[in-house]
């Protein structure tokens, strides 16, 4: 289904209820499904998750996780050690576009038995569980996050536990941090020191209630909304200001973007302020790439410049999202360049109004357009992708007045 978006008048007011971070809940759902003991609250209502969930209950031999990239990454690890359960694990065509070979080389380092039904180092994978004894692993520090958390899950239910070798420069920390911080909720004992990370093994975890922050992906596009618009205060529930997620550098980016932020209990709000506005912004986003396709629109939209680095993680997500930015801002009237690792947009105004935005099977594609309502009408493509991530999106957009038909 398409979308046109437009607003009448440029002011957002209004209070959001955004449920909880898919992230955190696709970590938690995993430690469940491994000590099987503890009780979630606010957890995502996303499609990955509801994906992640389906798969860890279900007893067929073959599970299609579809888009979901975190599920792909966190259930090979899961189904490796499953002793006596095969499973083919599957995804869509794009999935199947998306390597996973230094994940399987990693689980197979520690006694996995796992294979390719179709091309090597891709999807569909025959996983073949077993009880896997952990102990030393070496993997790039360099790649995708998912890779790391999903053998740091796996970790204190190994006998051995695991001792993890990162090589090179090390990337998305902050999704790092918060796997070992989740860990350490339930009682694990971890250790990240330089290159190593270490999980000690775990017969038993403190079984209480586990309360998921809200997603502050989804709060980004509510950021940007406040940036575009003419006047606006934002309530945004439920939020932590010491958070495990690395987003919620959301805040002091939008700073710069004229949106200030405070907390009031678990209620974080935005509020348009009127001050100049910087010619153009640098920032490194290796820490925190889900925010760099809003960000691009919003400095787009205020007509100032923007050099993001830091995003060679995009080339392989749900689509190439460096060149479905370039394609679409330029389609807008940006002046922009992309290259494998970083985006260029130049300041200045130029809006060409009513453009219609395909969203390439990306979430993110849709959400990071939308705002840009405030300034131009638009149309946003194939609408119904934001279940991937935040499913009341567009219900949640009328709240601040935006008109969809």
């Amino acid at each position: 289904m398409d979308i046109k978006i437009a607003h009448p008048n440029g002011h957002c007011e209004g209070s959001i209820n955004i449920t909880g971070s898919k992230s955190e809940t696709n970590r938690l759902l995993l430690l469940q499904a491994l000590f099987n003991g503890f009780e979630l609250k606010n957890t995502s209502n996303s499609d990955d998750s509801k994906v992640m969930q389906k798969a860890l209950q279900t007893s067929s031999d073959r599970i299609d996780i579809h888009h979901a990239g975190t599920a792909m990454r966190f259930l090979t690890a899961y189904f490796s050690h499953i002793q006596g359960r095969s499973v083919v694990l599957t995804g869509s065509s794009r999935m199947q576009e998306r390597p996973i070979q230094i994940l399987v080389d990693a689980l197979r380092d520690i006694g996995a038995s796992i294979s390719y039904e179709k091309e090597e180092g891709f999807p569909p994978l025959k996983i073949h569980g077993k009880k896997l004894a952990g102990g030393k692993v070496e993997l790039p520090a360099d790649v995708s996050s998912q890779y790391i958390s999903a053998l740091l899950l796996l970790g204190p239910v190994l006998e051995q536990g695991l001792e993890l070798h990162l090589v090179g420069k090390i990337t998305s920390i902050p999704y790092i941090n918060m796997t070992l911080s989740l860990l350490n909720s339930l009682g694990v004992s971890t250790s990240f020191e330089g290159q190593l990370i270490c999980v000690s093994p775990m017969k038993e975890i403190k079984k209480d209630i586990q309360i998921v922050e809200s997603d502050w992906s989804s709060a980004s596009y509510f950021f940007s909304m406040a940036a575009l618009s003419e006047t606006a205060e934002i309530h945004l529930t439920s939020f932590r200001k010491e958070s495990l997620q690395g987003d919620s550098v959301l805040r002091s980016i939008y700073d710069n973007l004229n949106v200030s932020s405070h907390f009031e209990g678990d209620t974080l709000i935005l509020k348009k302020e009127n001050k100049p506005l910087p010619t153009s912004l640098k920032l490194d986003l290796s820490k925190a790439p889900d925010i760099a396709q809003t960000i691009a629109v919003s400095c787009y939209g205020l007509g100032i410049g923007c050099d993001l680095v830091g995003l060679h993680t995009l080339k392989i997500k749900e689509t190439d999202r460096l060149e479905a930015l370039n394609t679409e801002l330029s389609k807008l009237g940006a002046t922009i360049k992309v290259t494998e690792n970083s985006l260029h947009l130049s300041p200045g105004i130029n809006f060409k109004e009513n453009c219609s935005i395909p969203t390439y099977n990306d979430h993110r594609m849709a959400m990071a357009f939308a705002p840009l309502a405030l300034k131009i009408p638009l149309q946003i493509e194939a609408s119904d992708v934001v279940s991937k991530s935040y499913p009341d999106f567009w219900k949640d957009m009328k709240k601040l007045n935006f008109q969809l038909n």
